[in-house]
């Protein structure tokens, strides 16, 4: 008799699928899927609890936990004070606001497409990298992001103590007159400590807890926003001052050098959320719930945010005859115990919110993908902490060039940087299907050579090379030459998140295209 051999899968330069394969147990009409019974090892050392998929009965989240979510992360001082940022560089403050709807819209592109293997496969970040990276490569982008994490939980929990010093220093008088210890005093850094250990309290409790927790802090911020908003409307008699002075800048050939970098730092602010996403949609119900809610919790609450920052600076503009652009310090200038208390508990829970949920819990699953037999996810929720005081995160926040072109212009290029990886690998490469239990075996499919897929890494270098390869300083105002690290990129460097995520997924898709062998043909017989 006659018999053909099938077609070849299509495979890449190393011979290995790289195409659509099987995908695991699908048991869900919504499309999920999970591992079947027995189909990863117990003892495999890329394997623990925190990081194998979210059974389906437990991918519970909805539209409302997931915009609850978004709203509690967004409505903090660091994003307060971002209009403030730009406004000190020369914008007004439609341009601000506008610069910062406009870098949110921008990333809530990468935020869906990454986040879109949460609800199908139920995996965090590292696990989704390792398609793309191989099992143990998968640690290179883990560790940039819970690096990058680190410094924002230090930054946060630096700000919120700060908040809480400032506060209750209204309360009880004196605390800033305390001894001081390395340039500060005692009572803040007290008031730091406290803060910190509340944090990890709360993300001890788990994941659950966490969204419990984001479904209640978030209305709460809000109203505390608003009821600033409505009490410095009636000190002022309504709005104005600030908001009738012009643009520094104006529309020309000034601005736009201020604007593209500007951009690129505003889209850097949640460029570390559309890498680990899948931390979060891995919980949800289903495409339309992740979907939904981040579109209707992150750009609107983001614009909406900036708006009331500038308006309530603008009431403070006409009341007391400056602009003050940080809440706390707006809130310390009321003699009202109540309104003292209130400002102080909003703050609290807006800073708590954001900090865990964007900057402990992927670092601690990215650490328990370093050594998934040692390291649990809260092992790796204490160690972000830790690490988060040791860089001193202080230094970061010093001026807005230092905040906003160096620091979140550098993560921004080497985060697009990775997210072009995933993003290319995941719905070009694979057009979203994997092989779920591959994600956890050596020697399968994500094996490549040794757990290291060598076209990422090279992806990752050649666009992180030319997204941060020409980062520069003004004299005096950061850590690079003023004509950057290597001259000849200078240009592009005020642009490192795009040209990051741009480059690094053309050159993936292209180092991975499939190689199709002729089909073979034949006779067989008995």
């Amino acid at each position: 008799m006659t018999a053909t051999v099938p077609p070849v899968p299509p495979t890449g330069p190393d011979d290995r699928p790289i195409g659509p394969g099987p995908a695991g147990h699908p048991s869900d009409p919504s499309g999920g899927v999970e591992l079947a019974p027995g189909a990863v090892p117990d003892d495999s050392r890329f394997v623990n609890d925190d990081l194998l998929p979210v059974p389906l009965e437990h991918r519970r989240w909805t539209t409302y936990n997931f915009a609850a979510l978004w709203i509690g992360m967004a409505h903090n001082i660091p994003s307060w004070l971002l209009a403030s940022g730009l406004v000190a560089l020369g914008m007004d403050w439609k341009q601000a606001v506008l610069t910062i709807a406009l870098a949110n819209l921008v990333v809530l592109a990468p935020m869906l497409l990454t986040g879109h293997a949460g609800p199908k496969y139920g995996i965090p970040f590292p696990v989704l990298a390792r398609a793309s990276f191989g099992l143990r490569g998968a640690n290179l982008p883990a560790l940039i992001r819970a690096g990058v994490a680190c410094a924002w939980f230090g930054i946060q929990t630096w700000i919120g103590g700060v908040g809480i010093f400032t506060l209750l220093g209204k309360v009880f008088g004196g605390w800033a007159r305390a001894g001081e210890i390395g340039g500060q005093p005692w009572t803040l850094w007290l008031c730091f400590a406290l803060f910190w250990a509340l944090e990890l309290a709360i993300i001890h409790r788990g994941m659950d807890t966490l969204r419990r927790f984001e479904n209640w802090a978030a209305p709460f911020v809000l109203v505390g926003a608003v009821v600033l908003l409505v009490w410095m409307a009636a000190k002022a008699g309504g709005f104005g001052p600030l908001l009738d002075q012009p643009s520094a800048l104006g529309w020309g050939a000034d601005f736009w050098p201020v604007f593209f970098p500007s951009l690129m730092g505003m889209i850097a602010f949640w460029a570390t959320l559309s890498l680990n996403i899948p931390d979060f949609t891995r919980f949800g119900a289903g495409q339309r719930a992740q979907v939904w809610g981040q579109s209707l919790g992150l750009p609107t609450t983001m614009t909406f945010f900036a708006l009331l920052s500038v308006f309530v600076t603008s009431g403070s503009q006409a009341v007391y005859g400056e602009a003050i652009w940080d809440p706390v310090q707006l809130v310390a200038r009321t003699d009202n115990v109540f309104g003292l208390l209130f400002g102080l508990i909003t703050v609290l829970i807006a800073t708590i919110s954001v900090n865990i949920a964007a900057n402990v819990v992927s670092p601690a699953y990215d650490l328990a993908n370093l050594a998934p037999r040692f390291i649990s996810f809260r092992t790796g929720a204490l160690v972000t902490g830790v690490v988060g005081v040791l860089i001193m995160p202080w230094k970061l926040t010093e001026t807005p060039e230092l905040y906003i072109f160096t620091w979140l212009g550098l993560v921004g290029g080497l985060l697009g940087t990775v997210a072009g990886i995933l993003i290319a690998d995941y719905w070009i490469v694979r057009r979203t299907v994997l092989d779920l239990p591959d994600l956890y075996r050596p020697g399968g499919r994500y094996w490549y050579a040794g757990g290291w897929n060598w076209r990422a890494v090279a992806a990752f270098a050649v666009g992180g090379v030319l997204a941060v390869g020409g980062s520069h300083s003004a004299p005096g105002k950061g850590p690079f030459p003023a004509d950057g690290l290597l001259p000849f990129l200078r240009p592009l460097a005020d642009y490192g998140w795009a040209v990051g995520l741009g480059s690094s997924l053309v050159l993936y898709a292209l180092l991975s295209r499939p190689v199709r062998r002729a089909p073979a043909s034949g006779r067989a017989g008995r």
